[in-house]
Formats: structure tokens, sequence, C-alpha cells
């Protein structure tokens, strides 16, 4: 059951904290209402749903005016703030409903010219049907429980079954002026009810207060939920936890799909370098409860609970059985093909029947059910691959319910084509140009430590999907609560037997592969060689050499079952060409590490595989702490600004430059077998 989470305490602290404006406390309890409708996943899913209030102002002039605060595009319900609620003009709206038609042109312009503030983003595009409700509050929600009822197949018997006539249902309608003019109609024609279900879209709820109306949307939705248990006489599994046994079939088959789904957006492209999608996988209860079922492939058909989806998952998600997956490439390859063309198919027919002047998306996949692995949501990044599999393992709920208690029958592909290609929804999604490394996933070995991190934010920035790795557990969560984001990690020591291994299946189960690998862990042991022990010596090599040797391998193994290449980047270091007294533990896998950055280069180069490096030195990390630099900065009787400056330069080199070295080499296209120094000049250490 949906929780009630009104508090009378937070709702007056809202209304307090806007000061003593009618107005402007009445908007506080609608950003109140708002936030705890949109942080409940039961009711909303990134960015889903939309809210307003009704208020009076005064203009410039004084006079006085009738005011609706809506949903603003772009804003996510869960941490929306009064800025995310533009107000607009509500008389001008309320005349549209005179009009025959409008288009969404002109409903845009119309509701943009009505801002009380030019620079507030665009309204929803349900704001008419927010205006021409009556009520001083309106929420619209996609609650699971409302959308295995708005697409049942005797949705209002069961409406009026549930609610008696305190409900109303309203036809299937693309959002916008007509939905909005057919559902004031409804209103009209039954003007005490409490609520609305959209038929195959969602519920409305609305009331005279803040309190009133979100009660009712939570009364409602629980309602819906108690008539579908009692109905299919089970409650739904939920979609949390995960099945170990299914994800650990993730690393044979994720980095595979990811490859052949990047060949082929790099074939309808043209862009041979075309970034591979990301992956996010799902297999948690309601996945292995559905998975069972015998009918998959049936159910595989049937489409998105609600059009509000069909931008994130498209319609229908890549199905691979068991027997495809146990045939091999070949045959997964196929089964990509075949979506494209079945996906080219629906485009053409429905871009002829609309006027022939759409322009295609990606025809592959966004979402796959990957028998024996789970929902895994494929996209442009981390982010949005995410959203595709909360909704898919949403949709998956729905399709339980719906086809327990009578039939989960959504909207018809040629409306969802209507959705998918409409304008105003694409329009979520942005149209400017992607970040530099979007669709890249980067593996940083030595993640919690300074040249680690500042590494992972410096792809970050540009769009990467960053992978930690670091022995230590609270450096690792301490990094990644920097980086922020969908970003993610593993604690582990690299140098224990497989760890390369298991750092590769963590992260193919977080983000379905890998394409740089930023082999930056390492650390200094000091003392003379001629009484320096084998034991350190030997620990010195199985950090500072073989695992990058081990992870370098692994990396390499992926990238084969890929098939597009990928890159390695190695933090070498200035000892490997210009030893220092004392340091000698330290130089020598260092060396050899060198050695083994070409090595790699020589042998994967065929296979698309680029292999870099970086000479750094002096950078303040890891041995070359603060105790470490004021002790030598003393010896050599220099502060410790010029002991850090001790360089052509004179500057000190931080860590961020190394960050931005290697997101340089993994920018250099047609550079491999280079190793760049980052030292602020030392010629001692200069390669050539």
């Amino acid at each position: 059951m949906v929780l009630n989470r009104w508090n009378d305490n937070e709702a007056k602290n809202f209304m307090d904290e806007a000061g003593d404006d009618p107005a402007d406390r009445e908007l506080a309890l609608r950003v109140y209402t708002s936030q705890i409708i949109g942080q409940d996943s039961n009711l909303v899913l990134h960015g889903g749903g939309n809210t307003s209030c009704k208020v009076k102002r005064k203009d410039i002039f004084g006079n006085e005016m009738n005011v609706l605060h809506v949903k603003g595009s772009g804003w996510d319900l869960g941490v929306i703030e009064a800025a995310g609620l533009p107000g607009v003009r509500l008389d001008p709206l309320l005349e549209l409903r005179q009009l025959d038609a409008l288009s969404d042109e002109d409903m845009v312009n119309l509701q943009r010219a009505n801002l009380l503030d030019s620079t507030s983003p665009n309204p929803s595009v349900e704001t008419l049907l927010h205006a021409f409700l009556p009520h001083a509050y309106v929420d619209h929600t996609h609650a699971t429980a409302m959308l295995s009822l708005a697409d049942l197949p005797n949705v209002q018997n069961v409406v009026a079954e549930i609610f008696g006539d305190s409900l109303v249902c309203v036809p299937f309608i693309m959002p916008g002026f007509e939905l909005a003019k057919v559902a004031a109609q409804v209103y009209d024609a039954n003007p005490n009810v409490e609520g609305l279900i959209l038929v195959n879209h969602g519920h409305f709820a609305f009331g005279d207060t803040a309190k009133q109306s979100y009660n009712r949307l939570i009364e409602q939705t629980n309602m819906v939920e108690a008539w579908l248990e009692k109905t299919s006489g089970s409650v739904p599994k939920t979609a949390s936890g995960q099945s170990e046994e299914m994800s650990a079939r993730a690393a044979d088959i994720l980095p595979m799909l990811r490859g052949i789904i990047g060949d082929a957006n790099a074939k309808f492209t043209g862009d041979r370098d075309v970034a591979m999608p990301v992956m996010d996988m799902r297999n948690g209860e309601n996945v292995q409860e559905f998975f069972a079922r015998d009918d998959l492939a049936a159910m595989s058909r049937r489409g998105v609970a609600t059009p509000d989806h069909v931008i994130r998952t498209k319609n229908y998600p890549l199905h691979l059985t068991k027997e495809i997956l146990a045939s091999g490439r070949e045959s997964v390859a196929k089964a990509v093909d075949d979506f494209i063309v079945e996906y080219t198919a629906y485009f053409k027919a429905n871009n002829a029947r609309s006027g022939g002047n759409k322009t295609m998306l990606l025809p592959t996949p966004n979402l796959a059910w990957i028998e024996g692995v789970g929902v895994v949501g494929l996209t442009a990044n981390a982010k949005a691959a995410t959203v595709a599999s909360d909704l898919a393992a949403q949709n998956i709920t729905a399709m339980i319910n719906g086809e327990s208690c009578g039939g989960f029958y959504p909207v018809d592909a040629s409306r969802l084509f209507d959705m998918e290609y409409w304008s105003l929804e694409q329009a979520k999604l942005g149209k400017g140009k992607p970040p530099t490394m979007q669709g890249r996933v980067v593996m940083v070995t030595g993640g919690g430590g300074s040249i680690g991190l500042a590494t992972a934010h410096e792809f970050a920035t540009l769009g990467a999907d960053v992978f930690l790795v670091d022995q230590e557990s609270e450096a690792l969560q301490n990094a990644l609560a920097s980086l922020g984001g969908n970003h993610s990690g593993i604690a582990l020591d690299i140098t224990e037997t497989n760890s390369a291994n298991l750092a590769m299946e963590a992260c193919i189960q977080e983000f379905g592969g890998i394409d740089i690998l930023v082999s930056n862990a390492g650390a200094a042991w000091t003392g003379e060689m001629a009484e320096l022990d084998d034991e350190t010596l030997r620990k010195s090599f199985e950090l500072n050499f073989f695992a990058h040797q081990n992870f370098s391998k692994a990396a390499a193994n992926i990238f084969a079952i890929q098939g597009r290449g990928g890159q390695i980047l190695i933090n070498v270091s200035k000892q490997a060409v210009n030893p220092g007294k004392g340091f000698g533990a330290y130089g020598i896998p260092k060396a050899a590490t060198f050695f083994l950055l070409r090595q790699l280069a020589l042998e994967l180069g065929p296979h698309g595989v680029r292999v870099n490096g970086i000479n750094a030195d002096r950078i303040r990390s890891g041995l070359l702490d603060q105790s470490f630099v004021t002790e030598r900065a003393a010896a050599r009787g220099i502060d410790e600004e010029m002991y850090m400056a001790g360089n052509l330069l004179r500057r000190e080199v931080e860590a961020a430059h190394v960050g931005k070295a290697f997101v340089a080499l993994a920018q250099s296209e047609r550079t491999t077998a280079h190793v760049m120094t980052v030292d602020g000049g030392n010629i001692e250490a200069a390669l050539r």
C-alpha cells in the first residue's frame, strides 16, 4: 500500500518559510505535496507526473488576476522548488475552451506568452487539463496500481465497482488541447467526482486544498491496490533485490550484446566510433517472478503501460530467449537485426500515416528481456539506462496485475508512435549535443586516491560513466559521493588472485561492459637495493606491475567480447626512466610496466585497442603526502612550495593535471604506445 506522507508540521514549515503572502503560502504547500508525491516511486518515476495549484495574485498595476502554478518542463516532482512551478495567467487559458482545435505550437506559444516570468521553463504539456478543471489543487500521477487499472479491457466497469460514481474514466487521447477539453467535458457531466482515470494513461486527483487533493490521491491509489490484490489473490513481488545466479551470467552476455548493438548503431549513423549503449540490469523479485511465466513471448509484444514510457523504452523490448542465448553471438545478432527490421517497418508505416516528415530515431532496442539474466535498460548513458530499467520493472508489475485481473491491454502501436515522435515529448530528452564522453564506461583503479579521483572527475565531467576500484571501502564511498550521479565501484585488493576479473564482472553488472581502463593504482616502497629484502620487492611488483598486467588482460578479454576496440591507460612514473636513489623497489616494477604498455600496444593494436600511459612526478598523493613534502623540503633547505615546483616550469603539478592528461590520451584517436610526461618539465626523465 502507498504510505500517506502528509505531516502537518512539515506543511506548516513550508508555508512559514514562504512568508505572509497568501498566494506564496499556497504555492509552498503545492511544493510540499509535489515533493512527497515525487519521492514515492509507487506514484511517479523519473520526472513523471505533474501538479498544479490556482491562486490569486496582482499584476504590476495592482489588478487582481487568477494564476495557475503548474509543473515546469525539466523539473522532477521529488525535488521541485517554487521556480519549478511557473505561474501562468489562468483566464487566457480558460478562453481556449471555446476553440474547436488548437495546434501544439499555438498552445505552447500561448502558455509561454502568459507566463508571469518570461524566464520560466515551459509549463507542462498537460497544463490545459489542469487549467480546465475548477479545483484549486490538481495532482496527476502514473502509479503502478493505476496503470494496471487503466489498461484493463473493462476498465470502466472496474472503476464503477471500486469507486461508484466518485471517479470516472476519460478515453485515451494524446496529451494537449483535445485531451484537456474532453476531460473537462467528462468532469462537467460528473461534477461531484473526486478524480479521473485516463484510460491507458494515468490518474488525476483534485481538491479544494493541498491536503484534500493529496489524501484523495493516496486513498484512491490504495483502493485500486486493494482491489487488484483481492481479485488476483496475490501481492505482486517488488523490484527490490537481485539474483546472484542471474547476475553471474551477465559477464558472458552483456558485453556481447553491447558490442552487437554498438555495431548496429555505427551502421545506422555512419559513425564507426559511435558509443556502445550503457546498461542497467534488474533481476529483482518481480523480474524473477515474471520470467517464470510461460507466455513471455506474447507479453513482450503487449507494449508499455502508459505512453509516457515509450520515449525511454520504445514500445517493445528485445526478447532474448534461453534458446537464442545458447546458440551464441550469431543468434543474438540476428535477434537484434530482427528488432531493427521490425522497428523500421513500424516507423515507415506510421510515418507515412502521419505525413512522412519524421526522422527515425536509432532503431536499436532501449530495453532487453534476457532470460536467465534479467531486464536490461540499454541506452545513451547510465542515467538513461536506469530510467529505462526502472520503467520496465514498473511495466512488469502492471502486466502481472493486469493479466491476473482481466488482461493487460495498453494503447496500440500507432498511437504510441504519435507519442514517441511527438515534438513536445521528444523535447523532454533534450536535443543539445551530447557530452564528449557520453556512453563511455571508464574503470579507474586506485579510484579513492588523489590521482584516481581527479581522473574520475575529469572523465565524469565529460559525460562518462565511471567505475572506481579501491582497496579502502570508506575511501571508495567518499569518492563516489563526490562524483554523484550514477557512478559505481567496488572495494577490493587488486593484488589478490582473480581481483581483476571480479572487478570486471562487477562493472559489467553495473554498466554492461567497459570502454576504458585507467590502471592507476600504485604505491612506493623505498630502500637501497643492496639492503632491500625480497618480500618488499615482490610486494611492489604485485601492485606496480602484476596488477597492471592482470587488469589489462581482463579488460582486453572484455574488449574482445564486445568486438569494438577499447583503451588501456596506465599510470607509469618518471621512475621508470629516471631512477631515484632509494626508490628502486618502486622504479624497477614501473620500468617493467613501461615495457608492458608498449608490448600491449603492439599486440592489441590490430584489435583496435589503444594503450597509452602517463609519466607523472611529484604529485601530492600516496607516498608524497604532507609529511613527506615537509621532510624533503627541509632536507633541501627550501620551502615546500619551491620543492613542489622543482621543475622547468617552476609550478606545482597537481592531480587534476594528470587526470586531464589521461582524458587527452583517451581522446587522441590515432595515438597508441605513447607515454605522456606530466611533471612540469624534467630533462632527466624526458623520453626523447
